[in-house]
């Protein structure tokens, strides 16, 4: 059962709101200010938070901004009687889920709130990423606490329960295949089958058949009727992956299914209905396809319906460590070995070490780490003998540059990882450095040092802890 907080100094709001969620199965938790908001969450996170901007006190938005200093990943849903420009964009750069009108309709705000109950599932499924969590970390989790990452989940939780046709872009290594799956499974799908079709994998003389299926006799070699994938996943979804990739005579056939919902066998006169959500995913220019002639326009405007782009490793390198630690746990309990977990200059060193392959790329990376470090802790030796153990520059070092000293290379990777961290968790916090000490595990005198040393700035709102 999921549990929403709803804050607002109106009484009856409270009330008569309360029980309408009540009524939808919700657990309720009420607040009559921000800062009484900002102690229910501190003591015990709910699943989804629905508040009022205009209170007694604090403000909703500066309540938020709170809220998620203290618990990154908790969904906002802000309510307004006034709509401007300037509420709309405060609440959404703080990382609001969305904001609504006063007075709203119920369907609405319930539709919204399933949205948004998704987006949060979805920013917690980080489990494990820890060994000494006793579990292994889960396979097709989406990993990421970043703002890129936020934004991915939000479009997740407004996807999910439509009927809409998605197409996921991104670079090669993103995670499409990861966002199409977390669609399916938080949509009203979810229990029917998730076939996925590597396009470019399957020769174009076979892909018609495979996609649309045949009869009897319809080719040489075809001595039995078969039903096509899209048959197969009736009642699911299918991802058509890299569909960029899809020869122009199979784009015509594919634009059919996505306009009349029914495909044709080869070799059959007969049309057979479908009932299936079709989803899509390329690292192609489409746009750059179709003028050069090797996509068609009115296939590209069916797909367009709801786009989500999943952002390279290089946008999002506050994940790194988080993706590392991830993989690790997760490397370990496939491959049977001991929990291992990365030391601080290595993760130092992942972080500032570029990714091309994204991350793929990092997940193949660490696999090989689990294997080449035989301790219980991920060193920077590690790092190199699985990048080859060739004697070259290593996985923190480039060609044009010389190898520094080890420990002028070690302070300054170090330096520039600290630096890029404090800087997060300080935009995370609002500049407030207690709670910026709660989110990092450093304490706050700790916390205070570093910021001298780098002439960075925080408000100090008390005395040091401890």
């Amino acid at each position: 059962m999921a549990q929403i907080l709803i804050v607002d100094d109106d009484a009856q709001l409270r009330q008569s709101f309360g029980k309408i969620l009540e009524g939808e199965g919700f657990e309720v938790r009420a607040a009559p200010s921000g800062e009484a908001g900002v102690d229910e969450v501190a003591a015990a996170p709910p699943d989804l938070v629905i508040m009022d901007v205009r209170m007694p006190g604090i403000t909703g938005i500066q309540a938020m901004r709170q809220m998620r200093a203290s618990c990154p990943g908790l969904p906002v849903i802000i309510m307004t009687a006034y709509g401007g420009t300037e509420t709309a964009i405060e609440a959404t750069k703080l990382g609001a889920f969305d904001y609504i009108l006063k007075p709203f309709d119920i369907p609405d705000i319930l539709r919204l709130i399933g949205q948004a109950l998704n987006a949060g599932r979805l920013a917690r499924a980080r489990v494990a990423i820890a060994p000494d969590e006793g579990q292994a970390a889960q396979e097709d989790a989406l990993v990421g606490q970043s703002r890129a990452m936020q934004e991915v989940f939000k479009a997740i939780g407004r996807a999910a329960p439509t009927e809409a046709l998605v197409l996921i872009r991104g670079e090669s290594g993103t995670g499409k295949e990861l966002v199409a799956a977390s669609i399916h499974r938080l949509s009203a799908r979810a229990r029917g089958p998730f076939i996925t079709v590597n396009c470019p994998a399957i020769p174009e003389h076979l892909l018609e058949s495979e996609l649309f299926g045949h009869v009897k006799g319809a080719f040489t070699g075809a001595g039995t009727s078969r039903r096509g994938l899209f048959v197969a996943a009736s009642g699911g979804s299918i991802l058509l992956d890299e569909i960029g990739d899809i020869p122009m005579s199979v784009q015509t056939k594919l634009l059919r299914v996505l306009q009349e919902h029914e495909v044709r066998p080869v070799g059959s006169s007969d049309n057979v209905a479908v009932d299936v959500r079709i989803l899509a995913s390329t690292n192609q220019d489409l746009e750059g396809r179709i003028a050069s002639g090797q996509f068609r326009q009115d296939l590209f405007y069916r797909l367009n319906v709801l786009t989500i782009t999943t952002p390279s490793l290089r946008v999002r390198q506050e994940d790194i460590p988080l993706l590392a630690a991830h993989f690790l746990a997760q490397s370990c309990a496939e491959m049977r070995l001991p929990p291992k977990v990365l030391g601080p200059e290595a993760v130092a060193c992942l972080a500032e070490r570029p990714w091309p392959g994204n991350v793929r790329e990092l997940q193949n990376f660490i696999r090989r780490l689990a294997v080449f470090c035989p301790g219980a802790q991920v060193e920077l030796a590690h790092l190199r003998q699985a990048e080859g153990g060739t004697g070259g520059p290593g996985p923190c070092a480039t060609q044009a540059e010389p190898l520094a000293p080890y420990k002028e290379a070690k302070a300054h990777v170090l330096d520039g990882f600290t630096k890029r961290y404090v800087e997060q968790v300080l935009e995370r916090s609002g500049g407030n450095i207690s709670a910026a000490a709660r989110i990092s595990g450093i304490e706050r005198v700790s916390l205070q040092k570093i910021l001298k040393r780098m002439g960075a700035g925080g408000k100090d709102d008390g005395p040091p802890e401890g």
